[in-house]
């Protein structure tokens, strides 16, 4: 089982599963073309791709979708809030598929707990996939973390997680006052502090890869994030991988 990233942040999202002959991809906000060679630079194509699983309606995450999917004919997996709040920004989706956020289902070599998550999409939530052996969450865009998210994630192999701002940088930066207020809100994204408190108290003995992603560009810098998450992890803040904007991160192997 590996994992990688396409690209994290404000400018778009998007993240690779693979296990055996299945190859999922959450999110999908970059374009065609650029999905394509984005893909192409982790050696696949648009056709090895089974299926795409969709967090919630924001552009960043949903831009390429429409295009992506018609183009490769793959299912679009999704909750009925995101679907509803979907169909405008992309028009007629080839195959698409209801997901329950509480109820676990298969597709191929993975199998997929979906989970709600605290953000001002109308039905967001994120993934915990295994492929029986392994396990590896991508959990970003939220405003705080819950118990039921703490139950569900302990003892991952694999971690791909929001490290969003720096809260120093955002309150002093230039955002306005309500986009502030929006980031920083229990609806909005998750500090680095914030991030640090949760993945301390997890049971992480198994962790092979943690990744910090959706790092703004505007209020937060890799180095912030890699110390929080190093001093959360206790190891040293060079083995924290940071998700970048245009080169995502290469394959994480979970052995």
């Amino acid at each position: 089982m590996r994992f990688a990233s396409l690209g994290s942040g404000s400018r778009g999202n998007a993240t690779l599963v693979q296990a055996g002959s299945t190859t999922l991809l959450i999110d999908c906000g970059f374009g065609l073309a650029d999905t394509r060679r984005r893909l192409g630079r982790l050696g696949l194509e648009l056709s090895d791709l089974t299926a795409i699983l969709l967090t919630h309606e924001h552009g960043d995450h949903v831009a390429g979708v429409g295009p992506v999917a018609r183009a490769g004919g793959m299912p679009v997996w999704a909750t009925p809030g995101t679907l509803a709040a979907l169909a405008p920004q992309v028009g007629e989706l080839p195959q698409v598929r209801t997901i329950n956020c509480h109820a676990p289902w298969e597709i191929g070599d993975l199998s997929i707990t979906p989970f709600p998550v605290p953000h001002d999409g109308r039905e967001s939530c994120q993934y915990l996939l295994s492929d029986g052996a392994r396990r590896f969450a991508a959990v970003t865009d939220l405003g705080h973390t819950t118990a039921h998210m703490a139950a569900l994630l302990g003892g991952c192999e694999g971690l791909l997680f929001e490290c969003n701002h720096d809260r120093d940088l955002l309150l002093g930066g230039p955002y306005p006052p309500s986009l502030k207020r929006r980031v920083d809100g229990d609806l909005g994204h998750l500090s680095n502090d914030a991030a640090a408190a949760f993945i301390g108290g997890l049971d992480c003995r198994r962790l092979q890869h943690f990744v910090a992603a959706h790092l703004s560009e505007q209020n937060n810098r890799p180095e912030l994030a890699q110390a929080a998450m190093a001093g959360a992890l206790g190891c040293g803040a060079d083995w924290i991988a940071v998700a970048d904007q245009d080169l995502g991160i290469d394959w994480c192997e979970l052995a």
